[in-house]
């Protein structure tokens, strides 16, 4: 159904705000299915997480990949995590797109100050925090959201230093009448991100499909050959072509049948691994039978 992508710098408040914008859209419908994804889900301590790229990089692969496996469209998944990298926040926004649902942005913009003092304050109540080292260089590396970027659009802004985190936050009233309002032709203010070709999974043929297309072909020329025997040369009423099959009454509709599935056939992925000989022999066979 959506995808909200929560980004902030550490320690800005970010997972209050995933759990507030939970409340209240839970207090708009009961109904809805909503999943928070973040670190503590897999159980990983942050400070190992970030402790070098290639850690880090295994955290987001772990955590794309959840993303990817939660979004149904009767789903809501709200991604907390730090989401500071624009290429990763691309990504996101690409799994939303191949699904097809809304996707929007909630920024946490807290100033660097408080995030350090915020920090601080974990530390001392042993919760979950960064050593010095780690959390200088998120800070440095962080890239803020730009909503002129379409996988920052739309995008809703928190400041937790000045107003705080609360359900009844301006910028999580929106995000909520973003993501519950009612999409028809008239509403332009929601977009729904639409799969393209690049997104959309292919469509995978069976292994033995052009053994069974041309043995069905098989036996609905044996029973057109049949019943033109049975009519000795003269017109057929009908000819059946097995249980809880339509009979077919004229060639014409037969032929018809087998033209269009010719050429359906011969876009799909097995005819275009053909070679031109075998093509030929199957448009041949065609020539020979009707």
């Amino acid at each position: 159904m959506a995808m909200v992508v929560i980004c902030g710098q550490p320690c800005s408040g970010k997972s209050i705000a995933a759990q507030c914008l939970s409340d209240a859209l839970h207090a708009v419908d009961e109904k809805l299915t909503i999943r928070i994804i973040d670190e503590s889900s897999f159980h990983l301590d942050r400070n190992q997480s970030y402790a070098d790229m290639s850690a880090e990089k295994n955290l987001r692969g772990v955590l794309r990949s959840e993303v990817d496996r939660s979004l149904p469209k009767d789903n809501i998944v709200i991604v907390d995590s730090l989401n500071s990298i624009k290429g990763y926040r691309y990504e996101l926004w690409c799994i939303a797109r191949a699904a097809g649902i809304r996707y929007c942005v909630l920024f946490c913009d807290a100033d660097e100050s408080s995030c350090r003092e915020w920090n601080k304050e974990r530390i001392e109540k042993a919760e979950g925090s960064y050593n010095d080292k780690i959390f200088e260089d998120l800070i440095r590396r962080f890239e803020k959201p730009d909503r002129r970027n379409r996988w920052d659009c739309p995008l809703f802004e928190l400041y937790p230093s000045k107003d705080g985190i609360e359900q009844s936050s301006a910028a999580i009233a929106d995000a909520v009448s973003y993501l519950t309002k009612k999409v028809d032709s008239r509403t332009k203010s929601i977009k729904l991100l639409q799969p393209t070709v690049a997104t959309q999974n292919v469509r995978v043929s069976e292994a033995n499909s052009l053994y069974e297309m041309d043995r069905a072909t098989q036996e609905v020329i044996n029973a057109i050959m049949e019943a033109q025997s049975q009519a000795l040369g003269g017109p057929t009423s009908g000819i059946s072509l097995g249980q809880n099959l339509p009979t077919i009454s004229f060639i014409s509709v037969v032929f018809h049948c087998w033209w269009l599935l010719c050429i359906y056939t011969c876009e799909s992925q097995n005819m275009h691994a053909m070679c031109q000989s075998d093509k030929i022999k199957i448009w041949f066979r065609l020539l020979i039978y009707f």
